[in-house]
């Protein structure tokens, strides 16, 4: 399946490794290149804004979701190709879910976590079965990672993680997962 349009979940903040800002512009190259729409938070800072300038730099196409009350302090983008002002956050999830094909999961903090586990319980209760991509940037994710596989391992999950689930640790990874580049050796 190749996929359309890409959800990424992300910090608006940089973080403190250079290589999460790097990164996510390397995502934002990737997509534009592969004709993948963004869709993302609205944001223009921090890792939010390096990935939506990199797919508008490379005339890729983006769509921010926003609530209102989060325009000032996020720093609503007023350069993406379409902006989609909603209400408030349950409205915003929503339709990060709906408007994508997959998700991507970048460094981020409560919000990035908060959206990536609500699409992870909407798997497990079959509400969809769109495919997650994690990029575990510098290591960022490893405790997470140890963690989910702890709840399979022990038996809190009703369905093989992995199988909705894929963490990658390089940007690159991620074209072959779109459906838009064959996988070498094949």
């Amino acid at each position: 399946m190749s996929i359309k349009s890409l959800t990424v979940f992300c910090g608006s903040k940089n973080g403190s490794d250079p290589l999460f800002v790097e990164h996510a512009r390397k995502i934002g190259h990737l997509l534009a290149k592969n004709k993948v729409t963004l869709i993302y938070g609205g944001g223009n800072k921090g890792i939010m804004g390096a990935v939506a300038n990199a797919v508008l730099e490379n005339n890729g196409k983006v769509i921010g979701i926003m609530p209102r009350f989060l325009a000032v302090p996020e720093h609503q983008h007023n350069g993406v190709t379409e902006m989609i002002e909603v209400e408030d956050m349950h409205v915003r999830k929503r339709l990060l879910y709906e408007k994508c094909d997959a998700a991507l999961v970048l460094p981020g903090g409560f919000g990035t976590m908060d959206e990536f586990f609500e699409m992870l319980t909407w798997n497990q209760l079959n509400i969809h079965n769109k495919k997650i991509f994690v990029l575990n940037t510098s290591g960022f994710y490893d405790h997470l990672v140890t963690f989910l596989n702890k709840t399979e391992e022990d038996g809190f999950l009703y369905s093989d993680i992995h199988q909705y689930l894929q963490v990658i640790s390089l940007p690159e990874q991620l074209e072959t997962l779109l459906g838009k580049k064959e996988v070498s050796g094949k």
